[in-house]
């Protein structure tokens, strides 16, 4: 009998590519996306090969009712509210789902599925404004985002239900993780999607907020494998999921105009309307030491083969959309 593994949130850039590893080891997944799969882009080349499950993630019932028919081995929670500044233009609803949906699927596990291993994808945003660089499992909790402080609760609410009730229930402390599957407002995929239209004279000029803030980024597909060995391992724990290497936005931008022969002052301007303001966690990077030593797991795509794979995607994009009749 295959494995069964539910994934919320499989439309997008991190569901995509875990459905896809899960489908190469023979699992039977189950997702959930919001609106219809029709919809979702990244998961068009597999869409056949998924089952999809109309689930209310805020409704605690129905959570229940879809873990007792579904009875998976593995769930996978990916489902939040992930663009950061948004969750200040709806904070209730951004609370909303991050409580009713990390505490119904634990508690839907515990009462219909006890045997089921559930993987949160937490978020380095918990830490807001660190209180040490790099930041591991024992860094403070101290989130400066509706966004992050929604994470925070289901990173503590995981804990809680493994403690308490011994499930096998781990968080991914995800820093950041980018691939040309990213949508188009996110600040990585900005980048690449702008350098690429400036040197295809589509556009002439890239508005970027804060250059100095500093983050750690990889490449979504090295760290939803992670998540998978964490499900696979005899003890549940919380682990932090980086490279351990950090990068300014003014380095990623550099190196994607770079991919395209430009050099960026001539094309990016600072905008204001961009900037997050006292929000802004500047030294967001990661200790990967406890994922490598207790789940061999290391990255395999490095930062400039990273941005490669998005300029290029977006060239490849632009260069067919300008193609295409219209």
């Amino acid at each position: 009998m295959a494995r069964r593994a539910l994934v919320t949130g499989i439309g997008g850039q991190d569901g995509s590519y875990l459905a896809e590893q899960l489908l190469r080891q023979d699992y039977e997944v189950v997702g959930t996306v919001r609106g219809s799969p029709d919809n979702s882009e990244p998961i068009a080349p597999i869409r056949d090969q998924i089952r999809f499950a109309e689930i209310d993630l805020e409704d605690a019932e129905d959570v229940r009712r879809a873990i007792r028919k579904l009875e998976p081995d593995e769930v996978y929670h990916l489902a939040s509210a992930s663009f950061v500044p948004a969750s200040w233009e709806d904070p209730v609803g951004t609370s909303k789902v991050a409580a009713a949906a990390v505490s119904g699927l634990l508690d839907a596990i515990r009462r219909e599925r006890p045997e089921a291993r559930f993987v949160n994808a937490a978020s380095a945003e918990i830490f807001g404004s660190p209180a040490e660089t790099p930041q591991r499992e024992t860094t403070p909790i101290a989130p400066q985002t509706p966004y992050g402080a929604g994470k925070a609760f289901g990173h503590f609410v995981t804990g809680a239900f493994r403690r308490e009730y011994g499930l096998h229930a781990s968080s991914a402390i995800l820093f950041n993780h980018e691939s040309p599957r990213r949508p188009p407002h996110f600040l990585t995929r900005k980048v690449t999607h702008g350098a690429a239209a400036i040197s295809l004279g589509l556009e002439q000029e890239l508005r970027l907020g804060d250059l100095s803030a500093q983050r750690d980024w990889g490449f979504a597909g090295d760290y939803v494998r992670a998540m998978r060995v964490m499900a696979a391992r005899n003890d549940p724990d919380d682990f932090v999921i980086a490279t351990g290497e950090g990068h300014t936005v003014e380095e990623f931008v550099v190196a994607a105009f770079q991919e395209v022969g430009l050099d960026w002052r001539d094309h990016v301007r600072y905008d204001q309307e961009f900037s997050r303001g006292s929000s802004e966690s500047k030294a967001l990077v990661g200790d990967p030491t406890k994922a490598r030593e207790q789940l061999g797991w290391e990255r395999d795509v490095e930062f400039p083969e990273l941005v490669r794979l998005m300029v290029e995607a977006d060239l490849e994009l632009q260069r067919s959309q300008a193609a295409s009749p219209r």
